[in-house]
């Protein structure tokens, strides 16, 4: 009888995983002060960007030791600053199951 009941727990919390994903709400609205913000920052994130295709493309073989020293530090640099300017949460499959499971044993 225990065993039976935990199976079918485990097929519950199974299908609501499996359907929470489809289940999603509509997105927040989008706020004046994030739209004038998006066009800057996007705009400086291209700039960006496209330095760092000019370093790929550069011919390294006659720099020096210090320049591709300078080199390497300047795209750690860009590469930080272009992964901050991006706005996200990213939540790992275990933190999203743990979640779920959480909902479900409060509700």
């Amino acid at each position: 009888m225990k065993t039976t009941s935990k199976l079918k727990m485990i097929i519950i919390m199974m299908m609501v995983a499996i359907t929470a994903p489809t289940q999603a709400g509509t997105p927040a609205p989008i706020t004046t002060t994030a739209i004038s913000n998006a066009p800057t920052d996007d705009a400086k994130t291209e700039i960006l960007i496209n330095r760092l295709k000019e370093i790929r493309n550069m011919d390294k073989s006659n720099l020096s030791r210090a320049d591709k020293k300078a080199l390497r530090k300047e795209i750690r640099d860009i590469k930080s600053t272009v992964k901050a300017s991006r706005n996200g949460l990213y939540i790992s499959v275990g933190a999203a199951i743990i979640i779920v499971l959480l909902l479900i044993l409060i509700l």
